[in-house]
């Protein structure tokens, strides 16, 4: 912060929760909320517990008083000369602060570093008395309701709030999702959710607050590829408090992280000093720093970066040190080129990130909130989860709008994994008042963020909001197609005129674009003053347009991939799944541990669309009867005599049905890289859990891996053996997808069995006298796909399909190629598999699976011994070791008779250091025809 004399840091404070009207008084906390403190005095119980997301909403309606006693403020008549501040990087949401009694500020918004001189104040506070500081927070859902409810308040169409369970989230500048959503529950939190300090300052010395590293090419502009060969920039600005003395300048130093060498040193050029802001310029060797790559593509090379503020005498004033790197990130929305329109991509405009120049496929998911409670949200944490994104072999995270701003330790985090993290101003599913005031609050939220984060390599993008184009605005053409311009112009007024010139005012280096889903930009001009025409729907048949995302909950519309979107890019797309058992059980009572129970029941949020959502069975059934129509479609439908064992089971099935849906999207987009669509980038909805809860995620509240992940680690490898099944043709297309940058060659082998083990011989080619099985050799472009060959499933068994539900078509791959970025050749191995049927028609067999485990070697050696087994999984019994999560190298895989399969794992908490191991069992789609 500074070298001042005298800084309080407000989290070393006794502080006090209280509520009158409660008579609650008990010892609060900072950084906190007030479940979070209600929670450890005893007063409530667990937040998370059985259906307190229901119970507690009296804590959300009410209001909530933070005080503490300044004892170590020196009163102003002790440090005449002294400045005294109050700096707040986080308030949750409507407060107002005072200090001696006296009114200091009120405050409207989360997402905002707020910070208030109050040398006045203080030098009217009593002699006799330690100064006491007052934080009062009101209600967020009152204070919304009262907001929406006044004179002249804007209104929106029907069903353009996505109305989860507090209404008129849209009116202030919190957490969205604290209002309810259909993953995730509703306490609308308030407290001092982060770091607060005291500051007394004497003349020059200065605190920094916020600051910005902006790293570029000389020459970038935002949204456009920039030249590669060109010098780099580092472009500082520094704000502080207290005022920077005329004649002040800046110097940096660079040092190698990894090295801690020197590497580069000096002043900068170009000194601009507002007094609270200070900034500078200098140049760069454009091939003096190893570049940044994300996780797959390169190494995370990082460099240290201080900057000191200096007076005019030669002393430094204070210092800011940030951990940076060296890259160029851009999302390319430019026009098909010639040459892509001769290499076969289909017309209109690209939708693909590019990285230090390079095209890539962008593999990955959606990152949700980890906690209703921020606070609760350690490093450690995110470490945890951001492993299993990268051995979840993803390379990039959409983190959602709507919910709160990412810590920076989050992105220092994905700086040092190499995860790219598209970063969204937090707006969504909803349109937003565009009066002066929320405007305004608005870009100085947006202005703070930006500066805050810019440094971090992992920073992929800033967009707007979450579905405001496809979504939003679409539902104002449909509900009220006569006020459509009004709408559009007061989105283009906060999401263009507003946050856009947040980004560019303060960034070269960042892509900004309005919408999360959008069909991208119809011009892009900078010599205008805004340079960015959005193209809405100004679309040209035959012409491909932007990103999409897809749900469908139509279970029978579910593999059929000509109902999938074709676009450049995917960024949300999924069904929902239950949690495991383990999960469940520390959130619910034992006699609530069945599939419907009501209590499972009413944490399911995924309820019919618009309108208000309501706490009742009607509404809450409907993601649980979804969850149900599949599992019973797709698979065998557990029928066991246990009631504990048949409600995992039908967990699991869930689950297994969540995990082949969104391989068969995933199939289809990674194809995608080579056909007319060009489609470069996939990020499924979501990556993890808020909760206990029936959810979209592939990562559990507590870290466990759901079917989901495993699945998605197999299928986001860097080459694979794709089958895309078209249920309207009747055609299987047999994809190889590869994710390098130079060409690979190999050969798959491609063969038909049935369900004991034996081959079939049915068609592998082009004619139907093709033996089986074959082997096929390929050749793929650099990130491209090629296509293998084509069946015909409607020849191959018949109109009557006979067979089909005793056959599996399984393909190997093997290649040699150059993983990107590298000089040394190397070996890839894919198995895929396929059933012309569903798993519930099929003809399975008992694979007798066996499981031992090698203590040397720290590994599991799965056998299937009778039969092929479909979706094996590696278990640890759950009553046993109920705290122990371990991960398992690979999971929920295909095995051929009499296969052996090593799988290493890896404890991500556990109870017990050894023994668990033996209690490692193994179960396919086989055990759910099993009664017992």
């Amino acid at each position: 912060m500074a070298a001042a004399a005298n800084i309080i840091d407000l989290s070393h404070q006794k502080w006090t929760l209280s509520n009158d009207i409660y008579n609650i008084s008990v010892a609060g906390k900072v950084p906190s909320q007030v479940h979070l403190d209600l929670c450890a005095a005893q007063v409530i119980g667990d937040p998370y517990y059985g259906l307190n997301d229901f119970n507690l909403r009296w804590v959300a309606w009410a209001d909530w008083n933070y005080t503490t006693n300044l004892t170590r403020l020196v009163p102003s008549s002790v440090a005449s000369n002294a400045s005294t501040y109050l700096l707040f990087n986080g308030l949750d949401t409507i407060a107002n602060v005072s200090l001696c009694g006296q009114q200091v500020a009120s405050t409207n918004n989360q997402f905002r570093q707020y910070f208030f001189d109050v040398t006045e104040i203080l030098a009217y506070c009593p002699a006799d008395r330690n100064p006491e500081l007052l934080v009062h927070f009101s209600s967020a859902p009152a204070t919304a309701y009262y907001l929406a409810t006044q004179p002249g308040a804007e209104t929106w169409p029907y069903s353009v709030e996505g109305i989860f369970e507090f209404e008129h989230r849209p009116f202030i500048r919190k957490e969205q999702s604290d209002f309810g959503w259909d993953w995730g529950p509703a306490f609308a939190p308030s407290g001092i959710w982060q770091k607060a300090w005291a500051l007394q300052l004497q003349f020059e010395e200065l605190a920094i607050r916020n600051s910005i590293f902006d790293i570029y090419r000389v020459g970038q502009l935002p949204n456009l590829p920039p030249d590669q060969s060109a010098d780099w920039v580092l472009n500082a600005s520094v704000d502080v408090l207290n005022t920077v003395p005329e004649g002040s300048t800046l110097c940096y130093t660079i040092i190698d992280s990894q090295t801690n060498r020197t590497l580069s040193k000096g002043d900068f050029a170009n000194i601009t000093n507002h007094g609270d802001v200070i900034s500078g310029v200098v140049l760069l060797g454009g091939q003096d720093y190893n570049l940044w790559w994300p996780s797959g593509l390169g190494q995370q090379s990082l460099y240290n970066i201080t900057v000191d503020i200096v007076s005019a005498s030669g002393a430094i004033l204070a210092t800011v040190s940030k951990r940076t790197g060296f890259r160029t990130i851009v999302l390319n929305e430019g026009v098909i080129t010639d040459e892509q329109l001769s290499r076969g991509v289909a017309p209109g405009n690209n939708w693909h990130f590019e990285i230090n120049g390079h095209e890539f496929y962008a593999k990955g998911s959606n990152f949700i909130p980890p906690d209703a409670f921020w606070p609760r949200v350690t490093s450690q944490r995110i470490r945890q989860l951001f492993s299993s994104v990268v051995a979840g072999n993803q390379n990039m995270l959409r983190v959602w709008a709507s919910g709160a701003y990412s810590p920076d330790f989050m992105y220092d985090l994905a700086d040092e994994m190499g995860i790219l993290l598209w970063s969204e101003f937090e707006f969504g599913d909803a349109l937003y008042p565009v009066d002066a005031a929320f405007l305004e609050n608005a870009r100085q939220e947006a202005e703070y963020q930006v500066r805050r984060i810019n440094h971090h390599p992992s920073l992929a993008l800033w967009a707007g909001g979450n579905e405001l184009e496809n979504l939003e605005l679409e539902e104002v053409y449909e509900h009220a197609p006569e006020e459509y311009d009004r709408y559009l112009h007061e989105y283009e007024t906060l999401f263009i005129d507003t946050l856009l010139p947040a980004v560019y005012g303060n960034s070269h280096s960042i892509t900004y674009i309005p919408s999360s889903t959008t069909n991208g930009y119809l011009t892009l001009n900078y010599s205008d003053p805004i340079p960015i025409v959005q193209r809405y729907n100004n679309l040209t048949a035959g012409s491909i347009y932007g990103d999409t995302d897809h749900y469908d909950y139509d279970a029978s519309q579910a593999f059929n991939v000509t109902t999938y979107p074709k676009g450049r890019f995917a960024n949300e797309f999924g069904f929902h799944s239950m949690p495991s058992l383990d999960t469940w059980r520390p959130v619910l009572p034992e006699d609530e541990l069945h599939f419907n129970s009501s209590t499972i029941m009413l944490r399911n949020h995924h309820y019919p669309a618009g309108g208000l959502y309501t706490d009742n069975y009607a509404n809450s059934s409907k993601g649980m009867g979804e969850m149900t129509i599949t599992a019973q479609m797709y698979y065998p439908v557990p029928n066991k005599t246990d009631p504990i064992a048949n409600f995992s089971s039908w967990i699991h099935t869930t689950q297994i049905f969540q995990a082949d849906y969104y391989k068969s999207q995933i199939q289809f987009y990674r194809a995608g890289s080579g056909r007319p669509e060009r489609q470069l980038g996939s990020l499924y909805w979501q990556l993890e859990d808020i909760w206990q809860a029936p959810t979209w995620a592939g990562i559990e509240y507590d870290g466990r891996w759901k079917v989901l992940h495993y699945n998605a680690k197999d299928i986001y490898q860097e080459v694979i053996v794709a089958p895309v099944w078209n249920v309207s043709s009747g055609l299987l297309e047999v994809y190889v997808v590869s994710d390098l940058w130079t060409q690979l060659s190999g050969s798959i082998s491609l063969t038909w069995l049935d369900w004991t083990g034996g081959e079939l011989e049915h068609s592998l080619g082009s004619s139907i006298s093709d033996p089986s099985p074959v082997t096929k050799q390929f050749t793929v472009e650099p990130l491209n796909s090629t296509l293998l060959t084509t069946l015909d499933i409607n020849e191959i068994f018949g109109e009557s399909n006979a067979d089909a539900g005793n056959a599996v078509f399984v393909a190997n791959l093997t290649a040699t190629g150059t993983p990107v970025n590298s000089n040394t050749t190397k070996s890839f191995t894919h198995q895929n598999y396929w059933t012309p049927t569903p798993l519930a028609d099929a003809a399975l067999a008992d694979p007798g699976l066996s499981v031992h485990y090698d203590e040397q070697l720290e590994q599991f050696t799965v056998t299937a011994q009778t039969a092929n087994s479909a979706w094996t999984w590696l278990v640890l019994d759950p009553v046993d070791s109920p705290d122990t999560v371990v991960i398992f190298d690979d999971n929920g895989f295909f095995m051929r008779k009499a296969e052996s399969k090593k799988v290493g794992y890896r404890v991500m908490s556990e109870t017990e250091s050894c023994g668990w191991q033996g209690r490692v069992t193994a179960q396919s789609i086989w055990n759910n025809t099993l009664s017992t």
